[in-house]
């Protein structure tokens, strides 16, 4: 009996252990038919599914049905609940297969916070790169809360968007990462889940999003994505934080920023870009050299003109020699010490370009009855001392924001998913860009449009007064256009580079900004051509003009 007794319990504990076994085993043998399902489709679509080039996405000419859409959502649901019902020891199980990852963590409500990152499971290390996932010590009190017990919480990580498709998707490495706290629904954390998302190459020009999986929300699929909850940041440019106030699968929506250039336009506008600041350097070198070489230095009309051609003669210098030294191999620091050299000059330009339509404030407002102490000096003082502080007081602040800048293109030839890289030396952080480039230009081209209509108003109300012949009328003409190209206002291209105006404004743009230096000097040259008799004649006109008002 003994003997007996003895083969029957160790009967009973190698069944019982197999069961252990079977059960453990029940979410490996989920994961592989979600497998078998995904390549099933790539075998029988047109386009298997490949590396993207880059690490991006390729998109897919197929869609899977309603009824493949069905199969996926109870394969998931399977696997869920599988892992959540698996029999392991430890406190956590960990599962792999070629392109799904599951975790299954043992949590008590004294649950401090739990972080994981993940090294990539693909075989090849440039296709896939790590993540990171934060859990806040809030995840489990709401549970704990009604009736305190073991939780579960199960991360499913799946290299592959085929089971989460949606109609004009594009998802960063086609990573999707799933968090799900036991049976129930968590929402509305006060402490978010941080869900990290990095990538091995630069995601400039790229709009991110991130975006979690709304079941339900669509008549087609299973779900749709949506950022419903979810906040993105960009602690760097190869790397996407999404903090959302939910467990659900999470994945990050990319699409090509409006403003990309076409791989197929960069020659023309590299040629008109060189052609032109090229003229433009000789052109305003040409100036300056002509003001020093004559006898008189001239009024200060003429040297604030000299003065803006200087801020523009370093502006085409430097922006010529930034993607020189972006690509060449030197220290970022050189590139970096270029990149402020050239914000410097940009904010010079349009510094003296609102001096300029200050000045013709001056002239056509007051007519020479008002008088400032060492004006030309304080006009030095604003026009290179603003700037030269505005970009010290960034490089204080943070060093880092000048150096190498990417600028991705458009790759047609790859349903436009992939890209190509230029690089120049210039302003990386996206705020000080936005407010030191951008609002600074935006307001300059503002104030002088407003000079510009004003000062072409006051012209106006002179030449229908006096009843000028058609060949002044002609010369006002070229005195506008003159008048125009001086204050600027050509820069006002840059806000328009969305939507059908994109190719244009490239173009007209890349013409005005390169050649803008050449203009000046034909400006500067038909004032010299202009008998002083002549321009006080005009000036007594305006004068009289405004006395009558």
């Amino acid at each position: 009996m003994d003997c007996w007794g003895a083969f029957l319990l160790c009967l009973c504990f190698m069944t019982s252990q197999s069961e252990t076994m079977e059960t453990s085993q029940d979410p490996l043998l989920w994961m592989e038919k979600l497998e078998r399902m995904a390549r099933s489709r790539n075998s029988t679509s047109a386009h298997p599914q490949g590396k993207a080039r880059k690490g991006f996405r390729k998109e897919e000419s197929t869609e899977p049905d309603q009824k493949e859409s069905s199969l996926a959502l109870s394969l998931i649901r399977g696997l869920e609940r599988s892992l959540l019902n698996a029999s392991f020891g430890g406190s956590n199980l960990t599962l792999q297969t070629p392109t799904i990852q599951s975790l299954v963590f043992k949590l008590g409500c004294s649950f401090p916070g739990l972080s994981l990152s993940s090294a990539s499971v693909e075989r090849d290390p440039q296709a896939w790169v790590s993540h990171a996932m934060q859990f806040p010590a809030q995840l489990t009190q709401d549970a704990c809360r009604n009736s305190p017990r073991e939780l579960r919480l199960i991360c499913t990580y799946f290299l592959t968007d085929y089971f989460f498709q949606n109609t004009n998707s594009s998802l960063l490495n086609n990573y999707v990462l799933g968090a799900q706290l036991g049976s129930g629904h968590v929402s509305n954390l006060k402490e978010s889940v941080n869900i990290s998302f990095r990538h091995n190459q630069s995601l400039e020009g790229y709009t991110v999003t991130c975006v979690f999986w709304k079941e339900g929300a669509s008549k087609h699929y299973w779900g749709v994505w949506s950022p419903e909850g979810c906040r993105t940041e960009k602690p760097s440019h190869s790397e996407v934080l999404c903090r959302c106030n939910h467990l659900s699968y999470f994945a990050v929506l990319m699409q090509l920023s409006p403003a990309q250039v076409p791989p197929e336009l960069l020659k023309p506008l590299t040629y008109i870009t060189l052609v032109g600041c090229s003229v433009s350097i000789v052109a305003s070198l040409l100036t300056v050299l002509l003001h020093f070489q004559a006898r008189k230095q001239g009024d200060s009309l003429t040297r604030i003109h000299v003065n803006l051609h200087a801020s523009v003669l370093l502006l085409n210098v430097a922006f010529l020699l930034s993607p020189v030294l972006a690509v060449a191999p030197a220290s970022e620091s050189a590139c970096a010490a270029l990149a402020a050299v050239l914000h410097f000059a940009l904010l010079s330009c349009f510094t003296w370009m609102a001096i300029e339509g200050f000045n013709l404030y001056l002239l056509l407002g007051h007519v020479y009855n008002i008088y400032v102490r060492r004006y030309l000096l304080k006009l030095c003082a604003v026009g290179w001392g603003v700037p030269a502080l505005l970009v010290l007081s960034v490089l204080v602040a943070k060093n880092s924001v000048y150096g190498p800048y990417v600028i991705p293109l458009a790759d047609s030839q790859e349903n436009g998913t992939g890209f190509q890289n230029t690089s120049m030396c210039w302003v990386r952080n996206p705020w000080v860009h936005s407010i030191l480039v951008m609002g600074y230009s935006g307001l300059t081209c503002l104030f002088n449009l407003v000079v510009l209509v004003w000062a072409l108003r006051v012209l106006h109300r002179l030449r229908a007064r006096d009843k000028v012949p058609s060949t002044r009328a002609c010369r006002d003409s070229v005195t506008v256009l003159g008048l125009t190209v001086l204050l600027g206002t050509t820069w006002i291209l840059a806000f328009f580079s969305f939507d059908v105006f994109l190719l244009p404004q490239l173009f007209l743009f890349t013409t005005f900004s390169s050649l803008y230096g050449f203009f000046l000097f034909l400006w500067f040259c038909s004032h010299r051509c202009r008998s002083e008799a002549e321009v006080e004649a005009e000036m007594e006109a305006f004068s009289s003009t405004q006395t009558t008002q």
